[in-house]
């Protein structure tokens, strides 16, 4: 069992690979010309048309879930400083949602028995809880903080906000696999990639015994890396949702970096 889900989470990450591929035209981030290789300050791709521009990101989702990592289409600013990147990363991991969010997925967790050794009732979910919220806090500063600060990576999302449904998600999900450097360069998301990673190869340490094996750990790794694609996907299209379905505009302001 547990090499067949380890082989469904590197298969999560093959088939990001092939959604890579089939998005070569829509693989340009927003925040550089093709080729140019220059800050994304100064290479940032503008709206096509003089008129309206596309909703901007909201700091929150639903009201709830954090977006500081959201850059809104058509804005360009300067690579995030060590400690813009670190606030960004606190500010994912400490949230009140994080503490809601942790809780629901430790109850699911405990109740579909994932770690029998952590036991059940209120003792059990204790035991999910903080295990649950070390993850999440060992993957935001590796992949948002310390990786891009080491790596020159800007791991925000820069928004497209134009285009067909398919070029935009295909473009979204794909922002696991590549992001800008400093220089606004695309590269391979390393920061994203050996972030997931490490987090996985540290949970080690706390997880019961039984649960130390590669299938589990490449699982969840698969699920980690597929999560934040899915995200990414939602922040790209919530603007839109929220504009012309939810009938709720926001006032685009200068990016905070955030």
């Amino acid at each position: 069992m547990s090499l067949w889900c380890g082989r469904w989470g590197l298969g999560a990450i093959w088939l990001l690979a092939g959604m890579l591929c089939l998005g070569q035209e829509a693989a340009q981030t927003p925040g550089q010309q093709a080729g140019d290789g220059v800050p994304a300050a100064e290479g940032a791709q503008k709206p096509k048309t003089e008129g309206k521009k596309p909703p901007p990101q909201p700091k929150r989702i639903l009201g709830v879930m954090p977006n500081y990592r959201a850059v809104s289409a058509g804005e360009i600013p300067p690579p995030p400083t060590p400690k813009e990147a670190f606030n960004i990363a606190t500010q994912n991991t400490f949230d009140y949602s994080s503490f809601i969010f942790t809780g629901i997925t430790s109850l699911m967790a405990e109740g579909s028995d994932t770690h029998p050794a952590l036991g059940h009732g209120i003792d059990g979910f204790g035991r999910y809880y903080w295990r649950g919220f070390v993850d999440k806090a060992d993957g935001n500063y590796l992949v948002i903080f310390a990786l891009p600060t080491f790596l020159h990576e800007d791991e925000r999302y820069y928004a497209m906000g134009e285009g067909g449904f398919w070029k935009r998600a295909i473009y979204s999900a794909s922002r696991v696999l590549i992001t800008p450097d400093y220089n606004g360069r695309n590269t391979v998301n390393l920061a994203e990639i050996l972030g997931r990673s490490m987090a996985q190869a540290i949970s080690v340490t706390y997880y019961p015994v039984q649960d130390r094996n590669l299938g589990d750990m490449a699982e969840k790794f698969g699920w980690a890396v597929g999560r934040d694609a899915l995200t990414n996907v939602f922040r790209e299209f919530w603007p839109d949702i929220n504009a012309h379905v939810l009938h709720r505009h926001h006032h685009r302001s200068p990016s905070s970096g955030q």
